[in-house]
């Protein structure tokens, strides 16, 4: 590329973030809310659906990228009633409004709850005192525990008292109780309307049928297929915990709120594994060095920091992408990953400019921002990052790259703009160099003397605890991802029992407990994740077999590397994220590998002594 046309690329590609910065940091959401639907009107307009769909009808010109677009450019149309009478249009916007206002009633409820458990000390002993001094006092000096995700988790993971852990599982399961189970069997049945009108017998064939599950009855197949091969290795791991319980609390009988804390004792126990002085092997500085240079070596990149950029605040940074053997300008991206006030809270990756090939047929600089919320360190020295702090980084990395390295024509396939069931599965397979020898070794060091990498026995052992109760922390998210799948494909069921039922067949017997209702306190199924809970285990499923099949032998095959981006990363959405997958692998991907990954790698073969 000249020097005049990637300035000039560069210049828009900087004017472009400027304005995207701009609006999030005026805080000007209901603007790019107008600003969205207004890009969303074309496909609401019947005259131009009328001429796409003629248009589609003679594909016999077109190359398959853009068979595909058309494709999917009719079914948004569809999607939005441009086939439907005028009647059921109407319908359909009713009901779309109703169900707006009762996905936010649901979580606006949640929110709103403010229920909260009265503990003397004795009643909480186990917990750090770091969390003891943040609870608020009542006038009896008894600790106030709300009811916060934060607060529960934290407390049944460390209260050594089982009434305890089960008064606060119990309450934390009966909040917005009946309120709630109104709103979701309202929401539910809505929904069922709302696709039937489509077409579709039920909401879950509905949701499912845009994303690359394609049916509800696969994803049944998929969840029971693996909650199936997983039983064996489940059964043991309970059966460890249930030991270990037995040896502290007597014959009381273990519930699942036990089950956060006995995991954690084995885990304490069976792992030499200190994560608080682990940060101290994990400078910020070291860690995205050595990001940098695993996906500089994998696909065939080279990154260079821009100097003198013009950023928003001194702690952002700008690179560039160039492709390593043509020297080609690929792209840019923005780290912005310090905590500060008023910043957006969330770690993530914003996608500010698409790749795809502009009105003028030139292709558009991609450039995407990198959001996180790590501490940064005092006396200028690096900020130590927790362990989770740098999986999180290095499957943020991957989307960046993903973004990067997407070829894609047409910007309705761009970015990160693809299937919902693919987008998280490259960013999965980044993941697992933070668990192997090689690549551990280089993304850490002591920070008092970064040429001092952690050792092979803590490599070894972060490996095993990743597999830590894989099977048994599965199965529960199975259990919720099923309970979601079947409300939305059947008629009439009663929630309340549906999850007496799913509960003990799913938890190998473990009953839920007595008087909770998960499904008044369960915001995945209301908002966001409808009929499609099971895709983060979809992602992870399939993000193992490529990883197991094409990397884990040679983590820093170039050409193995270059492949995924060509084959995987460069689609982006061009084509059905099953053929790309299977084009990549040379078969149609499978979940052996991610159960073998499991069984092979469970630390627990030996009773816990």
């Amino acid at each position: 590329m000249c020097g005049k046309r990637a300035r000039k690329q560069n210049a828009e590609s900087m004017l472009t973030f400027r304005r995207a910065v701009g609006l999030i940091h005026d805080g000007c959401f209901k603007i790019v809310r107008k600003i969205t639907m207004a890009g969303n009107g074309d496909c609401k307009r019947e005259d131009v659906y009328r001429v796409v769909k003629a248009f589609a009808s003679k594909g016999e010109w077109m190359n398959p990228e853009a068979k595909h677009y058309m494709k999917c450019l009719v079914r948004d149309f569809e999607q939005n009633g441009l086939n439907l009478t005028v009647t059921k249009k109407e319908e359909v916007q009713r009901l779309r409004a109703q169900i707006e206002e009762l996905s936010l009633r649901y979580i606006r409820n949640l929110n709103d709850d403010s229920s909260c458990l009265l503990f003397s000390e004795a009643e909480l002993v186990g917990l750090p005192t770091e969390y003891l001094k943040s609870l608020d006092k009542a006038g009896n000096d008894k600790y106030k525990i709300t009811l916060r995700s934060h607060n529960v988790l934290a407390l049944l993971e460390f209260c050594q008292v089982g009434t305890t852990r089960r008064m606060v599982a119990a309450a934390y399961g009966k909040r917005c109780g009946e309120v709630n189970l109104s709103v979701l069997e309202s929401l539910v049945e809505m929904r069922h309307k709302y696709a039937r009108l489509f077409g579709y017998s039920n909401y879950a064939d509905y949701a499912v049928d845009l994303r690359m599950a394609k049916t509800s009855t696969k994803v049944f197949e998929f969840l029971e297929d693996i909650s199936a091969s997983l039983t064996d290795l489940a059964t043991g791991e309970l059966a460890l915990l249930k030991d270990l319980k037995k040896k502290e609390e007597g014959e009381l009988p273990f519930g699942i709120e036990d089950l956060l804390y006995y995991v954690k004792r084995v885990e304490e126990a069976q792992f030499d594994l200190d994560f608080g002085a682990l940060k101290q092997y994990f400078p910020v500085d070291v860690v995205l060095s050595g990001i940098l240079k695993i996906t500089q070596d994998l696909f065939g990149l080279r990154f260079q920091e821009v100097a003198d950029a013009e950023v928003w605040h001194g702690d952002v940074s700008v690179f560039s992408v160039f492709d390593l053997s043509s020297g080609e300008l690929l792209g840019y991206f923005y780290l912005d990953i310090y905590t500060r006030e008023g910043k957006y809270g969330h770690t993530c990756v914003v996608a500010l400019q698409n790749g795809a090939l502009s009105y003028s047929g030139e292709r558009q600089i991609p450039v995407a921002l990198l959001i996180s919320q790590l501490q940064k360190g005092n006396g200028g020295h690096s900020g130590l990052l927790r362990f989770p702090e740098v999986v999180s980084l290095f499957h943020e990395f991957g989307h960046v790259v993903q973004h990067i390295c997407n070829r894609a024509s047409f910007a309705r396939f761009s970015g990160l703009r693809v299937d919902p069931d693919f987008v998280e599965i490259p960013a999965l397979v980044l993941e697992n160099w933070c668990y192997e020898s090689f690549s551990l070794k280089l993304i850490s060091g002591f920070h008092q003397d970064i040429t001092k990498p952690i050792n092979d026995e803590i490599c070894k052992s972060l490996k095993r605890w990743r597999n830590s109760f894989s099977a048994l922390k599965l199965k529960q998210e199975i259990l919720y991802c099923l309970f979601d799948q079947i409300i939305h494909s059947t008629d009439n069921v009663d929630i309340v029992e549906l999850f007496k039922h799913l509960h003990p067949k799913v938890m190998l017997g473990l009953p839920m407990l007595e008087g909770t209702n998960p499904a008044s306190c369960f915001p995945r199924s209301a908002i966001g994740f409808e009929a499609a809970c099971y895709s983060r285990i979809w992602s992870e499923v399939f993000a193992t077999d490529i990883f197991a099949s094409k990397f884990c032998d040679d983590l820093v095959n170039h050409h193995v590397g270059m492949q995924f981006r060509n084959k995987v990363l460069a689609m982006g959405g061009a084509k059905e994220p099953i053929e790309i997958l299977s084009d990549f692998l040379g078969r149609e991907p499978s979940i052996a590998a991610f159960i073998d990954s499991k069984t092979k790698h469970s630390p627990y073969d030996a009773k816990f002594s």
